[in-house]
């Protein structure tokens, strides 16, 4: 009974809950565990109102955070003042990756005439690396030249860079910006383009 897409609903849910508790605790710096869950439940009602009218949601919100935890992405903290929750380095990274697969690029007016290209070489052995940033780069809008080769037509370096920082891939991936790519018809196709008569 439609299994696969009953999964793919619940981690799609599991994602954006870890996402917001993530979010939360990284623009409070330290976010008091007494106020998190009340906190929590008022962004997640605005966010996902769908959320809260589920039976399990108080302990899906708990499973989350008991996860977020075990994965060293979030640490508490106890003080004269109480206790409290912060994010790790590791969970500040993946709150940026989770970012970064949001990111959306802002297209301008009128296209300048160049193709944007992005060219990696990751090793095997982070094949893992290199799938994530393939599902980026079609989130975003990139199309795929080549196993490798992938093209966009508008600025997009800051995304670029945050991809580098993120990944740690500086030195496998090549930024080029191109006048022309040969028999570019179906491109132009894609990203509903026209030549301009310069």
């Amino acid at each position: 009974m439609r299994v696969l897409e009953k999964e793919t609903r619940k981690k799609l849910q599991r994602d954006k809950l870890q996402k917001i508790i993530l979010g939360t605790i990284y623009s409070a710096g330290l976010i008091s565990t007494g106020l998190l869950a009340p906190n929590m439940v008022k962004i997640i009602s605005k966010l996902e109102p769908e959320f809260l009218k589920k039976k399990n949601s108080k302990y899906s919100f708990n499973r989350s955070l008991a996860n977020l935890k075990s994965n060293g992405l979030i640490v508490y903290i106890k003080n004269e003042k109480g206790n409290f929750a912060r994010l790790t380095p590791k969970g500040e990274a993946k709150l940026r990756q989770i970012q970064l697969q949001d990111y959306k690029l802002k297209k301008p007016k009128r296209w300048d005439g160049k193709w944007r290209m992005l060219i990696f070489d990751i090793k095997e052995e982070r094949k893992n690396t290199r799938d994530k940033i393939r599902r980026t780069l079609i989130q975003i809008g990139f199309v795929r030249l080549q196993d490798s080769v992938w093209v966009y037509p508008y600025d997009c370096e800051d995304f670029i860079n945050l991809l580098k920082i993120d990944y740690k891939i500086g030195l496998d991936v090549l930024y080029v910006i191109a006048d022309r790519i040969e028999y570019d018809k179906s491109l132009l196709k894609i990203f509903n383009l026209k030549k301009s008569s310069n």
